[in-house]
């Protein structure tokens, strides 16, 4: 039973990775001048943006199509040495998108992933680092696998079908690009034209952690002012921190389903800035 899980990532993992390396190709085939990058990229000097992305794009053809290519007898020639250096290989990059993906979050909190081309624009949150430290461990799991084969008989076979419906549920799950997909098969308005009712954004933001964190500072029960910009909205709050009149700033993205929230607490004299807080989604409205 161990060995057919192992051997149903290999498949898998080939598939994340064309799939990714087909989107990115066709953002790229399609984008418009002028279009702001969401990936990785975006953490390099712009120089260096265009370079690194032939670089991921090139990777993920190159593991992609190596993960099928040494799955047979092939790759375990010379004491499995091909298909080794590739599952190793697949196993680096992912866990490489993890720590690019967290650093991102951390300096580009708007920002989507680029994982999967344009459909990859909401925010960066847990879910998203999650997934490739999936693949990471599933990639791991493959190391030192025997040659692939097909199922000998009908209960292994169903054993496979299961484990790849499982990952595949719990690939979804982490993944908010399925909700974009949705959206668009629905023909929805981007989010910059998006009608959201104020009142449904401060429900998701008092049913929140964020907003727990910071309800003893907020002095006022109606928020004194509130705004939109592009796919975000924001309301303030007057409050005090230690005696000092503060104005407590949330920004709610505008989905509506566990919308990402972000939180500045500014001196109200001044526009300090006194702290920051992230929160990747809250409650659903």
């Amino acid at each position: 039973m161990l060995t057919a899980i192992r051997e149903a990532q290999v498949p898998l993992l080939a598939a994340m990775l064309l799939g990714a390396c087909a989107a990115k190709a066709w953002r790229a085939l399609h984008a418009r001048a002028g279009t702001a990058r969401a990936d990785p990229a975006a953490l390099f000097p712009a120089h260096l943006r265009h370079p690194i992305m032939i670089l991921m794009f090139a990777a993920e053809l190159g593991l992609g199509l190596g993960l099928i290519g040494t799955a047979g007898r092939f790759g375990h020639l010379a004491q499995g040495l091909p298909a080794t250096i590739v599952r190793a290989g697949t196993a680096l990059f992912f866990l490489v998108a993890v720590g690019a993906l967290n650093e991102m979050r951390q300096r580009r909190p708007d920002s989507g992933c680029g994982c999967f081309g344009e459909v990859s624009g909401t925010p960066i949150g847990l879910r998203t680092i999650a997934r490739p430290a999936l693949l990471c461990a599933s990639a791991v799991a493959t190391l030192g696998l025997p040659p692939l084969r097909m199922p000998s008989f009908p209960a292994e076979a169903g054993l496979w079908l299961a484990v790849l419906a499982f990952e595949a549920a719990l690939i979804a799950f982490l993944s908010p690009e399925l909700g974009e997909i949705m959206v668009r098969l629905g023909h929805s308005e981007p989010c910059e034209l998006r009608r959201l009712p104020v009142g449904r954004t401060l429900t998701a933001l008092h049913a929140s952690s964020l907003w727990r964190r910071h309800a003893a500072q907020v002095s006022a029960a109606a928020p004194s002012d509130v705004w939109r910009e592009g796919c975000w909205r924001f309301v303030v709050y007057p409050g005090s921190e230690r005696g000092r009149p503060v104005d407590i700033v949330f920004a709610v993205y505008l989905q509506s389903r566990r919308p990402a929230i972000r939180a500045a607490v500014l001196d109200a004299d001044t526009d300090e800035v006194l702290g920051l807080t992230v929160t990747p989604e809250s409650a659903v409205i």
